[in-house]
Parts: C-alpha cells; sequence; structure tokens
C-alpha cells in the first residue's frame, strides 16, 4: 500500500491552506530492502545516518540500510527526552544530510527534533504500529519532567515494512490500537470545543481522521493470529492519523481528553502518587475508555443549565498542589490563557443540545472495555497498575495538563 500524500496538500473547503511535507508513505513486507529506490522519489540524497535502539537494531526481519554512520541508543530507560536528544546530537557527525529513524514511538521524536535541530529531513521507518506519530510535525517529549509537544518536522518519506512491524512485541500493536482508538473522544472534543466557541474544524482532516478508526477499530481482531492485512490496516490508520495532524499543523485531531489523562499519568506529580508501566496507547486506551464513560453520563443530562457555574479560575495554589514544585513552572505556563475564556453557563446551557449529539458519535466505555478485553488489551486503571481510587484525580486534574478545550475541561464548571 501507498499513500501519496502530495494530494491532501493546497487550498481547502474549510478556508485554510494546508501543506503537507511527508512525499510518500509506503507500507509493504520488505520495503525497507528497497530504501535507495524510494529516497530517490523521495528526492532525498547526500550522506545519511540511521538512528536506532539496541532492540531494534536487531529486531527480526530488519533489514538494515546503508548509511554512513549509525546511532545505536541503549533501550534501557530510553525516553524522547534531553537525555537522547542529546546523546544523538553529540555523536551525529556534522556531514551527515538525512537522518534515519528506525524504531518506534521514541526513536522517531528524539530523532525528528535533532533532524529540526540540525535543519535537515528526516526518513520514518517504523518498526512497530504503537504510536500515530510517526507522519507528526511536532515532537512527543517529557522535557524537564513535563510531558509537551515540541516543533518538529514531517517526514519526507515513510516506509513501514511489515515483515518487521507484525513480528513486534504484542503489546506494542495493542499500544498502537489503543492511540487510534483515541480518536474517537479526541473528535468529540475537537468537535465540541468548534460548538462552543467556533474553534477551526477542517471536515477534511477530520475526515481523514475518522477513516483511520475506522479501519483500526475494522482489523484490531486479526492483530493476535498475525494477519498481514490486520497489521497493513493498523499501519495505515496509524499513518494517516498523523498525516491529519500534519495537515492541521498540530495535534487537535487526534489528541484530547483521553491523552491528558495519559500525560498526567506519564508525568507522575509527586503530590498524586501517579505512575505506570503501561505504553502510552495502553493509557490512551484506558483513557478513552473513561473519559468515554463521564461523556456518556453527562448527556443522559437533557437541560444542563442548572448544574453549570462560572469557570473556576486555576490558581498557582491549586497547580502547586497537585503538580508540586518540579512541574510547577510548566503547568503554569500551560495554563496562562485559559481556552475556555468565552465560555459562560449560558453558552453552555444554549448548545448542549448539540453537544449530547456528538456524545452520541462515541461508542460507550462498556462497548470499549469490552473489545480490549477480547483483542487482549488493557482495559482499565487496574490493569495499568494504577489504582482505581486515583480515577477522581485523573478526572479533576489531567485537563490542566494542556490547555485545550475538551468537554473533561467544560465539567469543571458543573456545580
Amino acid at each position: 500500500m501507498i499513500i501519496d500524500s502530495r494530494k491532501y496538500s493546497g487550498p481547502c473547503a474549510c478556508g485554510r491552506s494546508h501543506e503537507m511535507a511527508t512525499r510518500l508513505a509506503v507500507i509493504e513486507a520488505g520495503c525497507m530492502g528497497e530504501l535507495d529506490r524510494y529516497l530517490a522519489e523521495a528526492g532525498l540524497t547526500g550522506r545519511r545516518a540511521a538512528v536506532y535502539d539496541r532492540n531494534t537494531y536487531h529486531a527480526k526481519g530488519l533489514i538494515r540500510p546503508r548509511v554512513e554512520q549509525e546511532i545505536i541508543l541503549e533501550p534501557r530507560g530510553l525516553h524522547a527526552n534531553e537525555e537522547a536528544t542529546g546523546a544523538v546530537l553529540e555523536q551525529l557527525r556534522p556531514d551527515i544530510e538525512v537522518l534515519i529513524a528506525i524504531g518506534s514511538g521514541t526513536i522517531h521524536d528524539t530523532t525528528r527534533y535533532c533532524a529540526t535541530q540540525r535543519g535537515i529531513p528526516f526518513v520514518a521507518c517504523p518498526t512497530a504500529a504503537s504510536v500515530d506519530g510517526f507522519c507528526s510535525t511536532v515532537c512527543a517529549m517529557t522535557w524537564g519532567g513535563f510531558k509537551k509537544t515540541l516543533i518538529g518536522q514531517a517526514p519526507v518519506l515513510v516506509l513501514a515494512d511489515l515483515d518487521v512491524i507484525k513480528e513486534a512485541p504484542a503489546a506494542l500493536a495493542l499500544s498502537g490500537v489503543g492511540d487510534i482508538l483515541g480518536k474517537y473522544t479526541a473528535l468529540a472534543d475537537w468537535k465540541i470545543a468548534h460548538v462552543l466557541t467556533g474553534e477551526h474544524l477542517c471536515p477534511m482532516i477530520e475526515e481523514l481522521t475518522r477513516e483511520a478508526v475506522v479501519a483500526v477499530h475494522g482489523c484490531c481482531r486479526g492483530l493476535a493470529g498475525k494477519d498481514v492485512a490486520s497489521f497493513e490496516r493498523l499501519t495505515y490508520g496509524l499513518l494517516l492519523s498523523g498525516l491529519a495532524m500534519q495537515l492541521m499543523g498540530n495535534s487537535r485531531p487526534a489528541s484530547g481528553a483521553e491523552h491528558h489523562i495519559s500525560h498526567l499519568i506519564e508525568m507522575e506529580p509527586e503530590p498524586l502518587g501517579l505512575s505506570s508501566p503501561g505504553l502510552h496507547g495502553e493509557k490512551v486506551g484506558v483513557g478513552t475508555a473513561i473519559a468515554s464513560g463521564v461523556y456518556h453520563q453527562l448527556a443522559e443530562v437533557e437541560e444542563i443549565g442548572p448544574l453549570v457555574g462560572e469557570y473556576p479560575a486555576i490558581t498557582p495554589e491549586l497547580i502547586r498542589g497537585v503538580f508540586g514544585e518540579r512541574l510547577y513552572d510548566s503547568i503554569a505556563r500551560e495554563n496562562e490563557k485559559d481556552c475556555m475564556a468565552g465560555v459562560t453557563p449560558g453558552v453552555v446551557a444554549e448548545r448542549w443540545g448539540e453537544v449530547r449529539r456528538i456524545i452520541g458519535e462515541i461508542p460507550t466505555r462498556e462497548e470499549l472495555e469490552g473489545l480490549y478485553r477480547e483483542i487482549g488489551a488493557k482495559a482499565t486503571l487496574a490493569d495499568l497498575e494504577v489504582p482505581e481510587e486515583k480515577l477522581g484525580q485523573l478526572l479533576d486534574y489531567s485537563p490542566l495538563v494542556r490547555n485545550r478545550l475538551t468537554l473533561m475541561r467544560v465539567r469543571r464548571m458543573l456545580k
């Protein structure tokens, strides 16, 4: 399967012009063996360096490309952060003209950041269908202990070799499923923000993201049997979601309340005592089920007006008490200009019917958790090794992680 992503560039019916930097995305068995040909098709020339972690370097089925430099990172404790990017930039030869990321999400975000810093293009070669950020223009980083997105660049070329991807540990593919099914609530949050504030919503990007969700929802039951067609559809969904983010210029189509729940756990704020060994997509999947349950419960209320009050301020005392000193500065900066400005109780009450209709497009918590169990994915906080009694804190404080309007953030207005 080849995605000619250039067709999405240019003026759009939404009134904006979208730019697509990714010229070609290839999802085929053995395509890594054709790297030279695809580089030429994408117009990439010059000296190359490939970035791996040591586990990926020895991955089953991997055809390692011919390059001028190989940078191999130790996988133990590896995260997309200052340490990983520093290690790559320190080793990277000054004459390298193309960076090739060969691995899963951490390697890609690290390489994307380094390519951006050096001002050179990069190529994405995912070895596991674990996340949807391969085609993104942002780097999902942990910077100073704070989970945030930094400006990056999209890959010019993507090569997803199914011979490698289908041999990756099953948990990685299930993480990819969780990351994509999270778009059910992310898209709902985006549409709700559009209804409440007029935030720009592009129907084409929304449709692309929904196509990704439908593709993955339809194929995920075949992953356990190593069905190549199922891995192809999962990878397609992940890449399509990344292309949608690239067109948008940010992660809005793909990240809402479910990601904020995941990010709060990943930040491990000391006052809350939160942590989990789960993969990012596993936490997103559970976060999606949790958000769905809350949203559908809210949708049972026909007239929300009597329950809505003024939006409570996010005070320094609140931030310090929830996130601690280590994260205080980052969270305070994130919430300086609150996205809820202008959202009044009257606006919420007046447009609640439309909000309820949007919530109806999300599968229920029971449906999502049932699917997760059927395919062997993590379904609950307990599966993530997060105590269930932490649920209230996750619901109350996860909206503060990102200054983005979600229904979970609107929920702070409820009396």
